[in-house]
């Protein structure tokens, strides 16, 4: 029988050598189940597997059949924006407490990945946010977010100010600590702590939430992934806007952020017997004694 997935890619934890024994094990594992493993360059280095074929992410991104992440949701969010757009599916390993996006633990990911390898799994295609900051007309900057693209107060602490339009309509102008924008994935990270709804991840929908709004009747708002957001800056002291918390560029007064969804989806693979809402509980502690 031919493998579904030929070339796997491994991706550590960023600047993590306690993954080093998981990982080996793990290519181990693959390599006898008859897959071509490559580890990316930096994951070779920091776990010490340079004997192992090696090479940066974007090099094979167009060879490889899957990469499957070893260490956090953060792990997760970079990786699946170097390869949304080459299609490869991912999954998630969480080397510690179970993550929203790394879903497999370590102690069982080689009977987990076994039943997902043979072709028992469920993909998820997850939006991913396409974000462009833009100054007098020209472009700065251009990014993607899995989770979440923030516009928020600096270093100095003072309230900004901003407009918000969608679809080109003027929505408000608003006085806050900022604004959160958040996929359906996102909804559970930063805009969930700013009073956002819970999004079922493969609702198609995007999450505005204020981030400390001046005013008694802001209200975070879901609206369809096909709409662009536009965020205009009116006055600030000091201003950026985050991607993920994993990147950030300073604004100008008169700055707009524009977001829409991305035109590929992020595909996220998980074991058949998944359930997001048990991921929840465990996660945000629901049905805990008080």
């Amino acid at each position: 029988m031919p493998q579904i997935f030929k070339k796997i890619a491994l991706v550590g934890k960023h600047d993590s050598t306690s993954i080093s024994g998981y990982m080996l094990r793990l290519a181990n594992f693959l390599i006898q189940r008859g897959h071509e493993v490559v580890l990316t360059t930096h994951t070779a280095e920091f776990c010490h597997l340079t004997e192992l074929p090696c090479a940066p992410l974007m090099d094979i991104a167009n060879e490889i059949d899957l990469a499957i992440v070893m260490g956090g949701d953060g792990t997760m969010l970079a990786v699946a924006r170097t390869l949304v757009d080459f299609h490869v599916p991912l999954i998630g390993i969480n080397q510690g407490r179970l993550g929203f996006l790394a879903d497999v633990s370590v102690d069982t990911m080689q009977a987990t990945l076994d039943e997902m390898l043979s072709g028992r799994y469920v993909e998820e295609p997850r939006i991913m946010l396409d974000c462009s900051l833009e100054r007098a007309g020209d472009l700065q900057f251009h990014m993607y977010a899995f989770n979440d693209t923030v516009v928020s107060k600096g270093a100095t602490g003072r309230l900004i100010e901003f407009e918000v339009y969608i679809d080109n309509k003027f929505v408000y102008s608003q006085r806050a600590d900022g604004l959160v924008v958040a996929s359906p994935t996102g909804s559970t990270a930063y805009a969930l702590s700013a009073g956002g709804p819970i999004l079922h991840p493969t609702l198609e929908a995007v999450v505005l939430a204020p981030i400390c709004p001046h005013t008694l009747s802001a209200r975070p708002i879901a609206v369809n992934s096909r709409s662009e957001i536009e965020i205009n800056l009116i006055h600030a002291d000091d201003c950026r806007v985050h991607f993920d918390g994993q990147s950030h560029r300073d604004m100008r007064i008169g700055d707009r952020v524009v977001i829409q969804r991305a035109r590929n989806t992020v595909r996220l693979l998980q074991p058949v017997d998944h359930n997001y809402y048990d991921t929840l509980r465990q996660k945000l502690r629901w049905g805990e004694k008080l």
